[in-house]
Order: C-alpha cells, then structure tokens, then sequence
C-alpha cells in the first residue's frame, strides 16, 4: 500500500493544530508523514477562507500540483479545512485533481475515505458537528522547534461576526476536556517544551462541566489548572474576544508568573457605529475600560490587536476613530488587513461593500504607519530593561545569535555563546527596531 503523505497547512494557528491531530489519526493507520512533497502518494492542503487572497492562494497551488500529478500519476490531493467546508460542491466541480474534501469536524474520517479513492472515488466529507472536540487524539508536532506547541481547547465560534466565515466553516463553540488538555500540557513538559498556547477561536468563552462531578471549568480556572503543571511551563493563549475578557482572568494571571504577558484583544475598529454593524458586541468605551483592567492588573502587560479597514459604510469620521483608538491604547503589535467581502456572511448578505478599494488601501496604510510609529515608540522604552527569555532558536541573520521571546511576546536577538535553545536566560536590551528587541546576556 502507497501510504506516504505530505501536509501543507496555511492560515491561522488552529490550522496548523489540526494538521497535527490529522497527523497522528493517519499514522495510527500505518501512514507516514514525508517532509519531501516528490515522495508523497497523498498530497493534504490544510486551507482557510478567512479571506479571498486566501483561497485564491490554495487555487493557484492546485494548478502547479498538476505537474507533479502527471510525473506521478498515482498522487492523490485532498483539501482539509475551512476551505472545503466552504465550497466543497465549487471545488468537486472545478477542481478535477482534488480527490477528496474534508471539513474540520470529519478528519476521523479521513483513513477510510483514503482507502476508498483508490478505487477511483472522490470523496467529500463536510458535516458539522456539535460535540468533535478531538480530545482523545495525541497531536503529533511534527512541525516544532521542540520547544514551544500549540493546544487546542475549543473548537468553533457563535459570536456571528458580520465579516466573518468561521461560524459557517468551524461550526457552534464547543469545549474540550478540561483534564485532557492539563495532560497533553503536562506530556509536552516531559518532552521538553517549555511554553504552551492555548488556542481558541474565542478562548474566553471556554466553558466544560465534568460529567462525573457536575463541576465546571472556565477559562480563568483552565489557565490555572495549565500554569501549576509546572512553573517552567511558560502558558499563553489566543484569541481573547473583548466582551468575555473578565477580571478574573486577569486576576489569575496577575497570579502567576508564568503566565505570559501578553493579550491579544482584536478591536477591528475604533468606531462604534462600525462595531455595531460588524456585530461585536461592545462599545469603543468597553473596550478601552477592558484595557486600562488590564492595565490595572498586569501593568507590564504587552496588548496586540487584529483591525480591518474600510468596512461596509466607514465613513472617514470612523477611520479617524480607529486611528485614536491606536493612540489611546499604544499596541505592542498589530494585525492590519483591507477588508474584503466573504460569501454567506451577514455583510454579503444585508451590507454594501461601498467603500473604494483605493480608500482602503489609503486607510490601511495610514494605520500601518501610525502603528510602526508606536511600536517603536514601545519598543524605545524597553531599552536598558534585563527580561527573561526563553530561548527558541537561532537567529535567522546570523548563526551567531539565538532568538527568544520575553513573556510579553517580544522577540529578543543576542550572542549565542554556549546558551542553546530551550533555557531560559535573562537578556538586557542593548537597541531596537520597530519589531525586534536586541540585547546582550545580563551579567
């Protein structure tokens, strides 16, 4: 039986989680993953349709597999992910090299359906599903430095933002096994990683209630739960949805130190006509007193943000309001994209994307800028500090120098000298750019 297979996985952190959960289904069957795509008889394109360039990406790739397809002519190509639960039927029809579509929720299913299309079948695989949470299921990282993982904990999102496709691709929230989750972060300890994310479309809104007990578990009890597995387990999470982000979480990882600061809150816009009409549900004015919480509770805390220009009827009032909504809040880091209309969403349905693409692309630049502008500022403040950084790797500019990242999320490039990959080391900043710290080794 022909059973090498080779993942590419593009999009979000959850993506890349879940080739890994694919990974060890396959390999319980007696499938090997390759590294080396010439090698592969199963090509698997993990996808996301958070965006159109996105899926533009995943059809431009199809069309240079074809070559190795007629070099090969046994390979076989699925598309996993959110992709194939968004146009499963566009692409069986458009696509004639896909052998076999795969939805998020039906990855169980996916030795079987490869078994099966040996016959010539092609198969599609797309239903949601309210209770998969793939608990039970040994994440193979088979692309890690070994030191820091991700952990899925919930899968799905109902918060029905207006721009959004997750809701329709990913399905309804559900939490996965608070004691399952305590377990792989304690197995990635003893194989040595030293920090663990914890991931979720909207990790606030964990909630799991053990059925044997009746007790209940919510994100601020999980986190601690993860934090005393070991206290040189570093634990960070993503992504936090401004109207759940409560101040018990907060107080929790006042608590512990090893609990990274750092909080990745999206605000998407600073306008609140434009947060009403996107349907996230709080005001300009929750959010920032969300901010100075945790302002209050962690002052060190470092805050990075996802922000869309040129929404559906942002008028330039709106823009300014986001622009002041950047300077109000000083982000660390920032996630800038131009919108862009997404099928079967709330806004392609009952919204008008009217706003000019060179008015966007204008408004996109004048918050990068702003943004680079106060990164630097925030970084410039940090210079003469000593931090505490867990070592990732070597840098990519030169053999001579590590990188890590302090538990703000700061990346910091130093000499390596004998220190390696996966220690902790305290490193005082020295200069900086906008995106990157550079420090020597304190003494």
């Amino acid at each position: 039986m022909k059973n090498n297979i080779y993942i590419e996985t593009y999009g979000c952190q959850m993506n890349f989680a879940d080739s890994e959960i694919v990974t060890s289904l396959l390999s319980r069957e007696g499938y090997s993953l390759v590294r080396d795509i010439n090698t592969a008889d199963y090509i698997l394109i993990n996808t996301c349709a958070i965006r159109d360039n996105a899926e533009q990406r995943i059809r431009k790739r199809l069309r240079e597999l074809r070559a190795l397809q007629r070099s090969r002519q046994w390979v076989k190509i699925g598309i996993l992910g959110c992709m194939a639960e968004r146009l499963k039927d566009q692409l069986m029809a458009e696509e004639d090299n896909v052998s076999f579509i795969v939805g998020p929720d039906a990855y169980r299913n996916l030795p079987a359906m490869l078994k099966r299309i040996q016959n010539g079948e092609r198969l599609a695989e797309t239903l949601l599903s309210e209770s998969e949470t793939y608990d039970d299921i040994d994440p193979i990282r088979y692309d890690t430095n070994g030191i820091t993982a991700y952990i899925s904990i919930m899968r799905g999102c109902q918060n029905y933002c207006a721009y959004c496709v997750v809701p329709y691709t990913r399905g309804r929230e559900r939490s996965r096994n608070a004691q399952s989750i305590v377990r792989e972060a304690a197995d990635l300890f003893d194989k040595g990683y030293r920090e663990v994310t914890l991931l979720g479309q909207n990790v606030n809104s964990y909630r799991w209630k053990d059925a044997d007990t009746g007790a209940e578990v919510g994100f601020p009890q999980l986190m601690e739960m993860v934090a005393k597995v070991n206290p040189l387990l570093r634990v960070r999470f993503a992504t936090s949805h401004p109207k759940d982000l409560s101040d018990e979480l907060l107080r929790v990882m006042a608590s512990y130190p090893n609990i990274c600061r750092c909080i990745h809150l999206p605000v998407q816009s600073g306008s609140a006509r434009m947060l009403k009409l996107m349907n996230r549900h709080y005001t300009p004015e929750w959010y920032l007193d969300r901010i100075d919480a945790i302002r209050r509770y962690i002052p060190d805390c470092s805050i990075t943000t996802d922000v869309i220009a040129g929404f559906c009827g942002e008028t330039e009032e709106d823009h300014q309001a986001t622009l002041e909504m950047f300077r109000r809040v000083r982000y660390d880091y920032a996630y800038m994209f131009k919108f862009s209309m997404r099928p079967n969403t709330y806004a392609e349905k009952h919204l008008q994307d009217d706003v000019p693409d060179e008015v966007k692309t204008r408004r996109l630049e004048e918050i990068i800028a702003l943004q680079g502008q106060i990164a630097l500022e925030n970084n410039q403040r940090e210079v003469g500090k000593v931090f505490e950084v867990l070592v990732e790797g070597v840098s990519h500019r030169s053999e001579q120098q590590l990188f890590g990242r302090n538990s703000q999320n700061k990346v910091i490039v130093f000499d390596r000298g004998d220190i390696k990959p996966g220690q902790y080391v305290n490193v005082k900043v020295v200069r900086c750019t906008a995106a990157t710290l550079i420090g020597e080794v304190a003494k």
